[in-house]
């Protein structure tokens, strides 16, 4: 049986590039971090990405940041943070000191999105939502320059000041990024950075009301808390682009952090969406987030499953490029 110290012990991909970054003096300390959302409880398939970040932390002496990816007031609750930080202790991971909320960041990147708008690399769009997926065009076909797109400096500044000020209603504009609407990777297509939403969070209250769209809220974070190896599921393989192009737009200093995607864990005929198990349990078809029945770690606990149990079954199953069943 595996010990705590011991998970995912088998060689994979990503211990191979820690090697190569260490011998090549790239790094002094590894820095990783896991990021979930607390919009419901962690599952099985939160295992794997918490045993790989945690213990390759672990395996390089080096540190893993558990940051609560809390940007969306309207789907968020602390429950879910207790509930997740309790989960990986269980697991026998640590995050000692480095506990952080992707909130503690909101003026840094409010900062980020004016000076991209200075730069000219950022602008307030008016379309609606359905004239913004007209325009995004096709794999096949070039997406089309938004008419809001040539807006001034000055006018994009006053408008996301207006939207930060909540003088604007969900929906009537959204800050984007200004890249390149014929990009072969639609991620580059001018993606969304800021949107209005109307929300009290729970941390920040009602300071804010826009809020950082994942893509660009995440990379900074990273280069922030000086994360060396992002480790991402492989759907962020195209975002990798841009997450390069903020940190190079908003000259992040040398070594960057650097995203990687491994292959997730797929559980055919398991339910794992925290919205589904949530409409579950909003329908009381289930007593909660803890129930044996479901692959929530809480509930796998209480099925009397062990914490090496669940690492061994990820360290067999293994770290790979390649999405298999």
């Amino acid at each position: 049986m595996n010990t705590p110290e011991t998970e995912i012990a088998a060689p994979n991909f990503v211990y191979d590039i820690i090697d190569a970054d260490l011998a090549a003096g790239k790094h002094d300390k590894i820095v990783t971090r896991f990021p979930p959302e607390p919009s419901g409880y962690a599952h099985l398939g939160h295992v794997k990405a918490i045993t790989l970040n945690f213990g390759a932390a672990r395996k390089y002496q080096g540190q893993c940041h558990l940051r609560f990816d809390d940007t969306n007031p309207a789907k968020e609750d602390p429950k879910y943070v207790e509930a997740m930080k309790q989960d990986i202790h269980w697991l026998g991971y640590d995050w000692k000191e480095h506990l952080y909320f992707t909130s503690d960041y909101f003026p840094q990147f409010y900062e980020a999105a004016i000076t991209l708008i200075k730069k000219g690399k950022a602008y307030v769009d008016s379309l609606s939502a359905e004239d913004i997926r007209a325009h995004r065009g096709t794999l096949k076909e070039p997406g089309k320059n938004s008419p809001y797109r040539d807006r001034s400096i000055e006018e994009n500044l006053q408008l996301i000041e207006a939207m930060k000020n909540g003088e604007h209603e969900e929906g009537s504009h959204i800050v984007r990024a200004k890249i390149d609407m014929s990009s072969p990777n639609m991620t580059m297509r001018d993606p969304a950075i800021y949107r209005i939403r109307k929300a009290e969070h729970g941390r920040t209250g009602n300071t804010w009301s826009i809020y950082p769209m994942y893509d660009f809220s995440h990379c900074i974070s990273d280069a922030i808390e000086k994360v060396t190896h992002s480790l991402c599921s492989l759907e962020f393989q195209d975002n990798r682009e841009l997450y390069d192009w903020f940190l190079e737009e908003l000259d992040y200093p040398q070594p960057r952090p650097h995203q990687y995607e491994f292959a997730r864990l797929n559980l055919p005929g398991t339910v794992t969406s925290k919205r589904h198990l949530r409409s579950l349990i909003e329908a009381e078809k289930i007593s909660g987030w803890d129930d044996p029945r479901l692959p929530t770690i809480s509930g796998l606990r209480r099925r009397g499953l062990t914490p090496e149990a669940l690492k061994v079954f990820c360290e067999r199953i293994g770290v790979s490029k390649r999405n298999s069943e």
